[in-house]
């Protein structure tokens, strides 16, 4: 009878300096071709995929498979649980990634392009971002736990490599998309609709607009159209930007996906040798595991993971044995595993994720975070290529080495193009687009009433002077700053009176310094008001009058159109002022939809849910207090 392969194969020594020595080739080749490296790529790229060549010959001959499998089943498990639950973190957060890719001009051009298939659109899912956000999350969850334990490890490898290789996919997308390419894309149009009529006009201008068909009732129409590329894949969520200071670029997250399909690889073909744990071997798994699963909280700096990475393998080892005949099984395992993620999920889309990574958190200085960008340095270089090697190389048009050379006069080499080298890489702030505004027309007494408001009202006020001419009695008016003898002598013009207005070339008032110059103020937002929870609107109402008895301003936020502002006063009997904002900033401020934000000199000092809004003694003796 054939003996199953041990962990340690032939040599528990050798095998693992292989291990160790693979997965260093694995880190030098990642290296290797990470855009910031220049210098020595080349030979990081041959030192890693020599070593990794050699270990893998190794670990062959050495029989090293199952120990190799093993460290990826920790590595990719682990991983697997932390990116899940980062997700289920903010699931509507990650819906709302899963939007973008599903734009017509996102990932659906991939497919028209690769496939001719300039019909094709994933636009119908939009409206299931959610749920597809909601299973992704917990089937991640589920994939590493299983991968953890054991369980069912031939249809779990297979699965998380098909998993893998998908998400490769998109993280190739995203990294290679180019968003001055065009690409043809089909729409129908019904006839009745004023842009068929468009269409076919544009078509007789346009080379990019081309007629398929047309009948008495719809037109159908080939565009090329510039590619919808979406900049941030989501990887881990907001978690790396809001802990580390940036997201993984689209290419060090394509590069991620390969070295979790690489080590997926290797739990696939070593299936048929993993064997289902033991007591002993689920305590190993478990506690590399969750070393990996602490390496990641310390990296986002929060510990729930580690936490519910205890909580999630601990239940599935629980079920294993007391799960009785109905799920001491696998079955068992997903059961529960299932339901502990769902119930996480729950919670956070009920009120707010658990630990929020964006830069309106509490405790963040708006200030600050519209201040930490840097801008980019950039200069200009010189290409010049070998006309018998190939060989390329940069000079700045300005340096000393570039005069020295004389290349331009070497018939050897010859002048290729400029290029634009990065020296510090543009870094925008972490906010840029809070710029809640009023239209002047639209300004009524809620806003007037505002403490400080109308001062800021009257700080666009214009003295003008109504001047008369002496020869044909007409009148005008100059504004006052303009006036001056010269250009209208007393012997010509008289002035006849003088008013103050607001100057004709403001339209609207931008209130983000009132906002954050305000020694306190309260901030509901709400991306959409009439898609809005208002259950607890009275409790908001509380505040709001108990906010104007101690001359605090408090404000909504919302993006709407006047008469939808007006529709909601009206019905909720709630004169409040009210300011517009675009939707996605107020995505960005909060999730629950509506939410209360308490500013103190722009700091984040309270957040609340629509379903845990506070009373104004709690927050009289916590936060006003300070």
């Amino acid at each position: 009878m054939k003996q199953p392969i041990a962990f340690q194969g032939r040599s528990f020594l050798f095998n693992i300096i292989f291990v160790l020595l693979n997965l260093t080739g694995l880190t030098l080749v990642v290296i290797g071709y990470h855009e910031g490296i220049e210098e020595n790529g080349l030979l990081l790229k041959l030192i890693g995929f020599s070593l990794m060549l050699l270990t893998i010959s190794g670990l062959i001959i050495f029989k090293g498979r199952m120990m190799m499998s093993s460290i990826a089943r920790v590595l990719v498990g682990g991983i697997c649980i932390v990116s899940g639950l980062v997700k289920a973190n903010d699931p509507l957060g990650f819906a709302y990634k899963l939007e973008e890719y599903f734009e017509d001009g996102a990932l659906a051009y991939r497919i028209k392009e690769l496939f001719g298939m300039p019909s094709f659109s994933l636009e119908f899912l939009i409206e299931y971002a959610l749920w597809f956000s909601v299973i992704i999350c917990i089937v991640e969850i589920i994939l590493g736990v299983l991968l953890i334990i054991g369980g069912s490890i031939k249809n779990v490898a297979s699965f998380t490599l098909i998993m893998m290789l998908f998400f490769t996919f998109l993280t190739w997308h995203t990294a290679s998309c180019d968003s001055e390419k065009l690409f043809v894309d089909r729409d129908t149009y019904s006839m009745s609709d004023p842009i068929a009529m468009f269409k076919i006009e544009a078509s007789k201008l346009d080379k990019n607009i081309k007629i398929v068909s047309k009948t008495s009732d719809e037109l159908v129409v080939d565009e090329m159209k510039q590619p919808q590329c979406v900049d941030d894949c989501g990887c881990f969520g907001d978690a790396m930007k809001g802990s580390v200071g940036r997201s993984l670029t689209p290419k060090e997250s394509m590069w991620k996906d390969f070295i979790l399909v690489y080590l997926s690889l290797w739990i696939v073909i070593s299936q048929l040798i993993i064997r289902p744990n033991n007591r002993k071997s689920n305590l190993y798994f478990s506690i590399g595991s969750l070393l990996v699963i602490s390496f990641f909280s310390w990296v986002f700096g929060w510990s729930f993971p580690l936490l519910f990475g205890v909580i999630v393998l601990i239940s599935a080892l629980w079920i294993l044995r007391a799960g009785g005949k109905l799920f001491s099984n696998y079955f068992g395992v997903v059961l529960i595993v299932s339901i502990l993620s769902f119930l996480f999920i729950w919670y956070v889309l009920l009120f707010e994720p658990l630990k929020d990574y964006r830069p309106y958190a509490e405790g963040s200085d708006l200030i600050e975070k519209m201040n930490d960008g840097r801008e980019g340095k950039y200069e200009s270089m010189l290409l010049y290529k070998n006309n018998k090697t190939g060989e390329t190389k940069e000079y700045s048009s300005s340096s000393k080495e570039y005069i020295d050379s004389k290349i331009w006069e070497d018939k050897n080499w010859a002048y290729s193009s400029m290029i634009q080298k990065v020296i510090v890489e543009t870094k925008l702030p972490s906010i840029s687009d809070f710029e809640p505004f009023i239209a002047l027309e639209e300004i009524g007494e809620q806003e007037l009433k505002l403490k400080d408001f109308k001062k800021l009202v009257d700080g666009l006020n214009v003295e003008y002077l109504t001047l008369q001419s002496k020869t044909d009695f007409s009148k005008f008016e100059i504004q006052k700053n303009e006036y001056n003898s010269d250009d209208y002598p007393e012997s010509d013009f008289e002035v006849i009176s003088s008013t103050v207005k607001i100057d004709p070339s403001v339209t609207d008032i931008k209130i983000k310094d009132y906002v954050l110059k305000s020694k306190t103020i309260f901030v509901i937002t709400s991306k959409s008001l009439n898609q809005a929870n208002w259950s607890n609107i009275d409790k908001l109402k509380s505040l709001y009058f108990s906010c104007i008895k101690k001359n605090i301003p408090f404000i909504l936020i919302c993006n709407a159109s006047r008469k939808e502002i007006n529709e909601f006063r009206m019905k909720n009997d709630w004169n409040l002022p009210v300011f517009v904002n675009d939707e996605i900033t107020l995505k960005s401020i909060a999730r629950s939809n509506p939410s209360l934000m308490i500013l103190k000199k722009a700091v984040v000092v309270g957040k609340y849910p629509h379903r845990s809004v506070p009373k104004m003694e709690r927050l009289e003796k916590t936060i006003l207090k300070k």
